[in-house]
């Protein structure tokens, strides 16, 4: 079973043991969060945030982290204009991403303390070792790999939280991760691929 495959139910796993954990003891009740714009400017105000979307917002924060290493990392020695124009786009949305998920954490009400980064299958370094280490004729193609791997994963991780999730605004935009990488993974790989 690859890493990837393992993200999913791990994911699932960490979400649930944190909605049977119940907010932290000394915690005062859930409370709503601030009318945050999403990268999308949509507000789901007044939805409590919970444990299940701070793992799910602290897990993403650490896999777009890692996915603007990998873009980084290859972007200089890319020969194919299109991959170099894919590889900037998903730079730019995951910066966006990444800053909206980073400021909607300390918003998270009793949640905002547990907000750590759940860097399970994030850390493939091997990957990295991997792109790091391709020569020049096959940058292109190492890279479509890891990051098409990369951005399945993505896709899983938000497909979970779209079924166990409870903040719309978190929602909303794990249907748009689950979109926008699985959309991303087709033209890496070459082939169709949809979106729920």
């Amino acid at each position: 079973m690859t890493r990837r495959t393992l993200m999913a139910p791990l994911l699932v796993a960490l979400l649930l043991t944190a909605a049977c954990a119940g907010p932290p003891a000394a915690a005062p009740p859930a409370v709503p969060q601030p009318a945050v714009a999403s990268p999308a400017g949509s507000a789901a105000a007044g939805d409590a945030m919970s444990g299940i979307d701070v793992v799910f917002l602290s897990t993403m924060v650490g896999h777009s982290e890692r996915t603007l290493q990998i873009v980084r990392l290859a972007r200089q020695r890319l020969r194919d204009d299109a991959l170099r124009t894919l590889a900037a786009a998903i730079e730019a949305t995951e910066t966006d991403e990444l800053a909206a998920m980073r400021g909607w954490l300390p918003t998270a009400g009793p949640w905002a303390g547990a907000a750590t980064h759940h860097h399970a299958g994030h850390g493939d370094d091997a990957a990295l070792d991997r792109l790091r280490a391709a020569p020049d004729t096959d940058v292109d193609r190492v890279l479509r790999e890891v990051l098409a791997d990369h951005q399945r994963a993505a896709a899983d991780l938000a497909r979970a939280q779209l079924d166990v999730g409870r903040n719309g605004q978190v929602r909303d935009l794990a249907r748009r991760i689950e979109q926008s990488r699985t959309a991303e993974v087709g033209l890496l790989t070459g082939s169709p691929a949809t979106a729920r």
